[in-house]
C-alpha cells in the first residue's frame, strides 16, 4: 500500500474519494431491460437469459424438490456452521423488536406506534464466483422476524447452500433469475414472479442501477449501494499480520473494492505492508485483491484526533478499530456502517456469523443511512385514541391553531364535537 505521510486537511477529500468506475451509460443499458420485463413478463426474462447468460430457462422457479434436496448436498460442517450463524443472527435481530408503548400525551389523549411487516419483499442474491448464502441469512432472518408474509428470492445461482439458507429463513418463492432483469421481475411482477413492495440485496453496477431506477417509480429499496469497503484504524497495539489479513479479506471482493488504513505509527504501516506482500501470494483470488490494494491507501496522521476526524469524514461501510481502548474510541465515531473492536474482531465474523447484519451503507452513505435491520422490513403505523375528556382538553388548542392557519373545516371538526358535549 502507498503510505501517505501527514496529509493536509485540504487533501483529505481527494485522498478519501472512492474508486470511480469507467464512465459508461449504465442507465441506458439497464432501462431497456427493465422495460422488456415490464412489457413481456416471463418471455422477456427468458429472452434476456438467452442473450446475457447463454441460458435456456424452462422453469423460472426453483422446484420444491430442489429446495428440499439442497440440505442433503451440504457436508455436515457447513450445514452446522450455517445453523449456528442462523441462531446468532436471529438472536441479535429479535431484540430489535420493540413492544408497543402507549403514551398519554395529556389526560384523555393516548398515542402509540405499532410495527407491521411489509407484506411482500424481494431478496436478490447475485451469482458469480462467490455464492453469497450468508446474505440470504442476513436478509431473510429480519424479514422472518418482522412477519413479512411473502419473501421472494431471485438468484442465478443454484448453489445448495443458497437454497438451504432460503428454506431456513422461510423464503416463500425462489426463482433462478439474475441481473437487472431479476430486479425488474420483482418490481413489476410477471406471470410467475410476484410483485413486491421493497427489494433488498447486493449486486453489480447493473443490478445497483436497476434498483435505483425502480426506486424512482415508487418501489422501495434497502439503500444505495456501491463497491464494498473497509477502513482500519490501527496503532502500535495492533498485530500487523491481523491488519493485513483484514485488508485482504475486503480486497478479495473485487478490483473496485477499497481498503483504507489509518495510523499514527509509521512502524505499524511498514509492518503491515510487509505482511500484505507475504499473505497476498497465498490467496486464490490474489489477482483481484492485488488490484484493489493498488487502489487503496495507508495514511499516516499525527494524532488520534486527526484519525477520528478523517474516519468520520470517510464514513466507512466497515470500520475496524485495532487500537488501545477501542471501545472508548468507538464512542467518538459518528459515521460508519458497522464497527469492529480490537485485535480479535475481524470483519469476517460480522460478514457471516457474529449476529450483526452485513448489509451496510457504502460509498459514504453511512453519513445518513443505517445497515439493514428488522426495522428495514417493517412499517411504523401510529395510532391515537381521544376520549371525551381528551377532546375537551386538546380541542381548544387545535381550534386556535387551525384558525391561525385559516383552515376553518379543521377547526369545525373539533368544534362540533365540543358542542355535543355541552
Amino acid at each position: 500500500m502507498n503510505i501517505i505521510p501527514f496529509p493536509e486537511r485540504g487533501q483529505w477529500a481527494a485522498l478519501l474519494a472512492r474508486p470511480v468506475l469507467e464512465a459508461q451509460d449504465i442507465e441506458g443499458k439497464v432501462l431497456p431491460i427493465l422495460n422488456q420485463v415490464k412489457v413481456q413478463g416471463d418471455a422477456g426474462i427468458r429472452d434476456l437469459a438467452r442473450r446475457f447468460d447463454k441460458t435456456e430457462l424452462t422453469d423460472l422457479a426453483f422446484s420444491e424438490d430442489a429446495i428440499s434436496n439442497a440440505e442433503g448436498k451440504l457436508d455436515a460442517e457447513l450445514k452446522n456452521a450455517i445453523g449456528q450463524a442462523y441462531r446468532n443472527i436471529y438472536k441479535f435481530h429479535e431484540k430489535q423488536v420493540q413492544p408497543v408503548e402507549k403514551i398519554e400525551t395529556m389526560p384523555g389523549v393516548t398515542c402509540w406506534r405499532k410495527s407491521v411487516g411489509i407484506e411482500k419483499v424481494g431478496i436478490y442474491i447475485p451469482g458469480g464466483s462467490a455464492p453469497l448464502f450468508s446474505t440470504v441469512l442476513m436478509l431473510g432472518i429480519p424479514a422472518q422476524i418482522a412477519g413479512c408474509k411473502e419473501v421472494v428470492l431471485c438468484t442465478p445461482s443454484d448453489h445448495p447452500a443458497i437454497l438451504y439458507a432460503a428454506k431456513l429463513v422461510g423464503v416463500t418463492k425462489a426463482f433462478r433469475i439474475g441481473g437487472a432483469q431479476a430486479i425488474a421481475a420483482m418490481a413489476y411482477g410477471t406471470e410467475s414472479v410476484p410483485k413486491v413492495y421493497k427489494i433488498f440485496g447486493p449486486g453489480n453496477q447493473y443490478v445497483t442501477t436497476a434498483k435505483m431506477l425502480i426506486s424512482k417509480e415508487g418501489i422501495a429499496i434497502d439503500m444505495p449501494a456501491g463497491p464494498s469497503e473497509v477502513a482500519i484504524y490501527a496503532d502500535d497495539t495492533a498485530i500487523p499480520a491481523f491488519v493485513a489479513a483484514d485488508l485482504l479479506s475486503q480486497a478479495e471482493h473485487g478490483p473496485d473494492s477499497q481498503v483504507l488504513l489509518v495510523s499514527t505509527s509509521k512502524k505499524l504501516l511498514s509492518s503491515v505492508n510487509l505482511a500484505l506482500a507475504s499473505q497476498l501470494d497465498n490467496l486464490p483470488r490474489r489477482d483481484l485483491a492485488a488490484q484493489s490494494i493498488q487502489n487503496s491507501k495507508a495514511i499516516l496522521v499525527e494524532s488520534q484526533e486527526d484519525a477520528i476526524e478523517l474516519l468520520n469524514q470517510y464514513a466507512a461501510e466497515h470500520l475496524i478499530l485495532s487500537v488501545e481502548d477501542a471501545e472508548a474510541v468507538s464512542e467518538k465515531i459518528s459515521n460508519a456502517g458497522s464497527i469492529f473492536l480490537g485485535n480479535y474482531t475481524p470483519e469476517s465474523c460480522g460478514d457471516y456469523a457474529s449476529g450483526t447484519n452485513h448489509t451496510l451503507p457504502t460509498n459514504g452513505y453511512a453519513r445518513a443511512y443505517s445497515g439493514v435491520s428488522v426495522d428495514s422490513f417493517v412499517k411504523k403505523i401510529t395510532v391515537q385514541n381521544i376520549t371525551k375528556q381528551g377532546i375537551q382538553n386538546i380541542g381548544p388548542i387545535v381550534e386556535a391553531m387551525a384558525e391561525a392557519e385559516s383552515l376553518e373545516a379543521h377547526k369545525k371538526a373539533v368544534t362540533i364535537r365540543l358542542k355535543s358535549l355541552l
